[in-house]
Formats: structure tokens, C-alpha cells, sequence
């Protein structure tokens, strides 16, 4: 019963995690970047105040349910896919940590008003590691999805 609520769980987060990831990448970026400098600077300032917190408890979440299920499950059918789902969150942990946290300190002390020389190269980089992060998410979620229906 617990290896079922793991899995769940992980599953849960893990599709949450890819969607957010992937309604921000393909939904938002696009409207962001239309807006003038003030106004897309604010609205980046305010996703990032917002995300900080959502964003690290779905991907713990997801995670740590993955660790524990393949744990628990051993070396069952899905070890492989399990452990490939793992290692694209480690990746996307990864160039959350090395990458788009600096970035994102960053540009919550940016004035809106007068964003610092460099700032839409600053946002070019953000949003290629972005873009690194939406892929391991959504991969991440495939190989649990894929586990779950190989069992």
C-alpha cells in the first residue's frame, strides 16, 4: 500500500511539475516578453516571489516519492524508468540550482524602472536554462508515467 501511495504521489508531482514548467515556458514567456520593460520586468519579479516557494515543494515531492518507490520496488519491473526519471530530476535540480536561482536573485533587485546593462541577456540566458529545465520536468514525468504503465 505504501509503494501505491508513493507512486501516486510521485506521479501527481512529477506531471505537476512538467506542466507548470511547460505552461511557463510555452504559456507565459511569449506574453512576458510583449510587454514594455517596466511592466515585463514587474510581472517576471512577481512570478519569481510567487514560484519560489510553489515550485521547490512539487519537485521535493516529487523527488523524494521517487526515491522512496524505487527503494521500496527494488529491482522490479520499471528500475530502469524509475531511475531515469530520477536522474532528469537531478538534472533539472541541477540547472535550477546552478542557473536560474542566481538568475532569478538577481532580478528581484532589479528597478523596473531602470533595469541594469545586460538585463535582456541576463533574460536570454534565464529563459535557454528554462527551457533545459521544462525538458528534463517533462521527461522526468514520461519515464514515471511510463513505469506506472508498465506495471
Amino acid at each position: 500500500m505504501l509503494v501505491e501511495v508513493l507512486g501516486f504521489v510521485n506521479l501527481l508531482c512529477a506531471g505537476v511539475l512538467a506542466a507548470e514548467k511547460f505552461a511557463i515556458c510555452f504559456g507565459v514567456r511569449g506574453p512576458a516578453a510583449s510587454l514594455d520593460t517596466e511592466p515585463g520586468i514587474q510581472l517576471r519579479q512577481a512570478l519569481i516571489r510567487r514560484l519560489r516557494i510553489l515550485a521547490p515543494v512539487i519537485f521535493g515531492l516529487a523527488f523524494f516519492s521517487g526515491i522512496a518507490e524505487t527503494l521500496l520496488e527494488g529491482y522490479s519491473p520499471g528500475l530502469r524508468l524509475r531511475c531515469a526519471g530520477l536522474f532528469f530530476l537531478v538534472a533539472f535540480i541541477s540547472i535550477t540550482l546552478a542557473g536560474t536561482v542566481p538568475i532569478n536573485q538577481a532580478v528581484l533587485t532589479w528597478k523596473a524602472a531602470a533595469p541594469p546593462e545586460g538585463w535582456r541577456a541576463t533574460i536570454n540566458r534565464w529563459e535557454r536554462l528554462d527551457a533545459a529545465r521544462t525538458w528534463a520536468a517533462i521527461a522526468a514525468s514520461c519515464l514515471f508515467l511510463a513505469d506506472v504503465r508498465l506495471r
